[in-house]
């Protein structure tokens, strides 16, 4: 988990310095004469300003999210993004909750989440690509746009290759964490309480799990960045650093 975050600072937190590389250089920006004019529309900061306090924000919300989901019932205790069952299961969950095997449905849900909670710092990681291919246009619509314009960005710039990218380690972790082997002994406990005709019908309903996980995951991810996120422009408590100060009391203004 250290080094992963080391990896995830390393990209979203460098400050506009002369002492770190370039930060357009960092965002895929190029060079450009103007880098020290000031943002039209944000007061007196500068860009370099402007977006070096986004990606501090944005490295905030990153790394808050993963230091809460990523852990043990990181997912699992916390209601506004444990992973439910599958809607298309609810029929089998209350089917083993009537045979009193509550246990059964329980410990599929406890999986699911399980490998939420070990698949989720890994995906973090790739929120780098998204502040990489930021513009400067970009970063002043999402300093003046509403409370969770930020997250709204990952969501439209890299939402379909964290999907991509994130699916194989969820797989590996639903492995580890016995998602699998508790779906089957979820489905053919349920199966054996509709009579031998519950085999059949939970077949054509299988869900897709690894998809249904990965999906879930990600939407808690942003979930919790937009939570930071909101906090970072309401909150001047939530802005740790003097750059988070400057840059977001301005825009408040």
């Amino acid at each position: 988990m250290k080094a992963l975050f080391n990896g995830l600072l390393a990209v979203l937190l460098l400050p506009a310095s002369g002492a770190c590389a370039d930060l357009s250089d960092l965002l895929g920006l190029g060079k450009s004469k103007t880098t020290n004019s000031p943002a039209a529309g944000i007061g007196a900061l500068t860009q370099d300003q402007m977006v070096g306090g986004l990606k501090e924000a944005l490295g905030k919300g990153v790394e808050l999210a993963v230091s809460t989901l990523g852990k043990t019932d990181g997912f699992l205790k916390d209601l506004n993004v444990k992973i439910p069952m599958p809607e298309s299961l609810q029929k089998v969950e209350q089917t083993l909750r009537t045979l009193r095997q509550d246990k059964l449905a329980d410990e599929f849900v406890t999986t699911m989440n399980r490998a939420a909670e070990q698949a989720v710092p890994e995906a973090a990681v790739v929120l780098g690509d998204s502040v990489k291919q930021m513009s400067i246009a970009d970063a002043e619509s999402i300093l003046t746009g509403t409370n969770n314009a930020a997250t709204q960005y990952f969501r439209r710039t890299s939402e379909t290759n964290l999907h991509a990218r994130f699916l194989p380690i969820v797989k590996a972790a639903t492995e580890k964490t016995g998602v699998t082997g508790a779906y089957k002994r979820m489905t053919d406990k349920a199966g054996g309480g509709f009579g031998g005709l519950g085999g059949s019908l939970l077949g054509k309903q299988a869900p897709d799990l690894d998809d249904y996980v990965t999906r879930k995951t990600l939407a808690g991810l942003f979930l919790k960045i937009a939570e930071q996120e909101k906090a970072i422009r309401e909150n001047p408590l939530a802005r740790t650093t003097d750059l988070l100060q400057k840059v977001f009391g301005e825009v408040g203004k």
